[in-house]
């Protein structure tokens, strides 16, 4: 097996110019227009955002986790990687791009299992960037566990009948439709007995309940909503897939969700290095600058170590997506979900630090980057329920052994060698006299 991935240069200059245009053209939205960008565009917002999806479109660049039939490059998993950690630097720059979360896994999704008809009405307007959507999965009682959820499916002639209660269904107050995951036969395990529907934002019986919002985010931020589903009557068609598929549909879509967090939280935690080595150049203090104090140095060695152990794994696990499939890489997509959240924490709480008591203030991003960690660890299903099935995928690869004396048990080891080479070595071991 090759172990190697490379990029040709005219994909590195693709990469700069996305990094010259980030940076110059994109990160200023963040202040001209604070938590707006998943709000459908307004005039003003239009004047200044469509353009720079045309450059970006000009450039071969929009959509890029999407097939060329879709719109797409096609680029794979490792470009799209090196992509996306530029992108995670500034929280308009998906938008601008055509990645914005949850709407790029909902477009695989519907790409993957919908009719033309699903795809004419519904894709369409994610890839022109023109709508958003919502995936309304987890539930107030049993959060992302599938085999406690209450929303139930109903079939009814011609038509499916929706009832139960979402929470954390994200963007759904700006959402012109929902991906809705309910159970359909719930005789039978989860994984063959709940579907997904498409259902429109203003389906009659959809309400939205309330809407909640992370600790620092702007109030007019979409949030995360609780969504009551009251005799919601769909047509038979809405399906997405086939009835009983909605685990399915639901796991492809949350393992690349989780991959492409992965990719944008190694560009968000370079910011934070970025920002915490400029300070410790810039800052003088007790008699000389905080780059010179051992402790910040270590602050900047630590966080660099971390990030280029993520960064690397998160390449491997692209390169394994790519040349063998998604599959292939679930113990790797399980490894980076479970490093994540711990490599935005611990980088986020130094540049903290090294900021003082600025860092901890709206003025500076420091503190959402650190709450980024700890939203991460819960989104797509917490990091302890990752550890836990990423152990027993690993332990799959293993034998039992005697339960007395392990084979790494020096007289097992001895005994080992003895039957190997007894016949020419005498006595085992064999030590200098």
């Amino acid at each position: 097996m090759a172990w190697d991935f490379s990029t040709e240069p005219e994909f590195e200059a693709k990469l700069d110019w996305i990094r010259a245009f980030v940076r110059e053209e994109v990160e200023p939205l963040e202040v001209l227009f604070p938590g707006c960008e998943y709000l459908p565009l307004n005039d003003q917002r239009r004047r200044i955002v469509d353009p720079l999806k045309q450059r970006v479109r000009e450039q071969g660049l929009w959509a890029p986790h999407l097939g060329p039939e879709l719109g797409g490059q096609g680029f794979g998993a490792v470009k799209l990687t090196l992509i996306n950690e530029i992108l995670g630097r500034s929280s308009w720059a998906s938008i601008v791009f055509g990645t914005q979360a949850p709407d790029t896994g909902n477009a695989e999704i519907l790409a993957r299992f919908g009719t033309e008809e699903q795809k004419e009405r519904y894709l369409s307007g994610l890839l022109s960037g023109e709508i958003f959507s919502c995936f309304s999965m987890t539930e107030p009682q049993g959060g992302s566990d599938p085999r406690v959820f209450t929303t139930r499916a109903v079939r009814d002639g011609d038509q499916w009948v929706l009832n139960g209660r979402k929470y954390f269904s994200s963007n759904a107050s700006v959402a012109s439709f929902f991906i809705v995951v309910a159970i359909t036969d719930p005789d039978v395990p989860v994984h063959a007995g709940a579907s997904t529907f498409l259902v429109p934002a203003d389906t009659p019986g959809l309400v939205i309940e309330a809407t909640h919002h992370l600790v620092g985010a702007h109030q007019h931020d979409p949030g995360h909503s609780l969504v009551r589903y009251d005799d919601v009557r769909v047509p038979a068609e809405a399906i997405l897939g086939e009835a009983g598929q909605g685990f399915l549909v639901a796991q492809s879509r949350l393992a690349g969700g989780r991959i492409h967090h992965a990719m944008r939280s190694i560009g968000v935690a370079q910011r934070a290095i970025d920002m915490m080595a400029r300070r410790a150049k810039s800052r003088f203090t007790q008699g000389s600058a905080l780059a010179d104090k051992q402790l910040v140095q270590s602050f900047i060695a630590e966080s660099y170590a971390e990030l280029l152990s993520f960064r690397l794994t998160v390449l491997h696990a692209a390169w394994l997506i790519d040349t063998a499939g998604e599959r292939a890489a679930r113990a790797e997509i399980g490894a980076c979900k479970i490093m994540l959240p711990q490599l935005l924490k611990s980088i986020g709480l130094r540049a903290i630090q090294v900021h003082g008591a600025m860092g901890l203030t709206e003025q500076l991003p420091l503190t959402n980057m650190l709450l980024g960690g700890v939203a991460l660890g819960l989104a797509d299903g917490p990091t302890e329920a990752h550890k836990v099935n990423l152990a027993r995928l690993l332990l799959k690869g293993y034998e039992a052994e005697d339960p007395e004396w392990p084979s790494e048990f020096l007289d097992n080891r001895i005994a080992a060698a003895r039957a190997k080479y007894g016949d020419r070595v005498d006595p085992i071991p064999a030590v200098p006299t």
